[in-house]
């Protein structure tokens, strides 16, 4: 058996819940044996309210804690086109989604445990100001004591913090990463990693080093307090099995970060 590291705790979790009505998309119950936080859908990207709470009810009898998967009002472009949303709308729409979330996760007996912006706003809020301050303020006017995942040194992170928010940063298993530390376009090539063994490593320095290869070939330093295994992409099931057992047989503790 492996030596637990006392000084090395990390969270491993997933966008779930993103198939609507017929469409399914990923196998939520397999991540969910897997992953100790699950980034909900909360209807505006993906997710019909059926599914969500099936799938709130499963997180909780598993003892995955819930995070509420927040976006832009884009069910077409499944919230990976960036909105123009001024900040009044995109306070509102966030608060809605998240008070959505909590009435199911609370009737599965569970609760929101945290935030996490997804696609177009995730990555839009990591330089755009304005969109930034909107979401951190609709999450604190929601509750000022849920954390919110995002990127480390973003704008949405800096806004976050100067309301008093806790942020939470995170890494990307499966996704490459520019040299200025975000995430390449899914427009272009390879931006999507495929291979469990190498996926495997990059999560492994990540979490040990703090660092990571960047796709023009330099290595960067990254902060990671929880790992994103994306549910929708090929193999995410295996992709995070072997994600998960690799950090055990390092003695890396794999636990939520909420409490």
């Amino acid at each position: 058996m492996p030596t637990a590291r006392a000084d090395l705790s990390v969270d491993l979790n997933a966008d779930l819940g993103e198939g609507f009505g017929i469409w399914d998309l990923g196998d939520d119950d397999a991540m969910l044996d897997i992953v100790t936080s699950a980034n909900v859908a909360c209807g505006f990207h993906a997710g019909d309210p059926a599914r969500l709470a099936r799938v709130c009810r499963a997180a909780a009898e598993r003892g995955v804690r819930i995070g509420a998967q927040v976006s832009y009002r884009d069910l077409a472009g499944f919230g990976r086109r960036f909105i123009d949303a001024t900040a009044e709308d995109l306070t509102a729409d966030v608060m809605y989604q998240i008070g959505a979330l909590q009435a199911l996760a609370h009737a599965a007996g569970s609760r929101v445990s945290y935030v996490k912006p997804h696609g177009a706003l995730y990555n839009s809020i990591v330089s755009h100001h304005g969109q930034a301050r909107a979401v951190a303020a609709a999450v604190l006017a929601v509750d000022p004591g849920l954390p919110v995942l995002g990127l480390s040194g973003s704008a949405f992170f800096a806004a976050a913090g100067e309301l008093g928010l806790r942020t939470v940063p995170e890494a990307f298993a499966d996704r490459a990463y520019r040299a200025d530390g975000q995430l390449v376009s899914r427009r272009e090539p390879n931006a999507v990693l495929g291979d469990v063994g190498e996926i495997v490593e990059r999560v492994v320095s990540m979490v040990t080093a703090g660092r990571v290869d960047a796709v023009d070939g330099s290595t960067i330093p990254i902060s990671v307090a929880s790992v994103c295994v994306h549910g929708d992409s090929p193999g995410a099931v295996e992709i995070a099995t072997a994600v998960r057992r690799r950090l055990t047989e390092d003695g890396i503790t794999v636990a939520p970060f909420t409490a």
